[in-house]
């Protein structure tokens, strides 16, 4: 199963957005690449961190391991991607 970096990113914002991963909820980044086909876990994880990078989601560091949530100020720019 090969899907497009776009359908990767919407799906990851679609996953985070139904679980309700916004500002001080977070979960595991490595829980994000679960519930996609185990061959393409390399670039979830890599479009995860472009989304980072593009500040729509937003990386915490805790004790327990690195968490990531979808950042509140960007929610109109996700709901756009995510029903477009």
């Amino acid at each position: 199963m090969k899907l497009s970096s776009f359908e990767i990113k919407r799906r990851i914002l679609r996953k985070m957005a139904r679980h309700n991963y916004w500002g001080g909820k977070h979960t595991a980044f490595d829980n994000i690449s679960k519930g996609f086909p185990k061959e393409i876990w390399k670039e979830v994880r890599k479009e995860l961190e472009k989304l980072v990078k593009q500040g729509i989601v937003i990386k915490k560091p805790t004790g327990y391991g690195l968490h990531v949530s979808l950042n509140v100020r960007m929610k109109s720019e996700i709901e756009k991607t995510i029903f477009d």
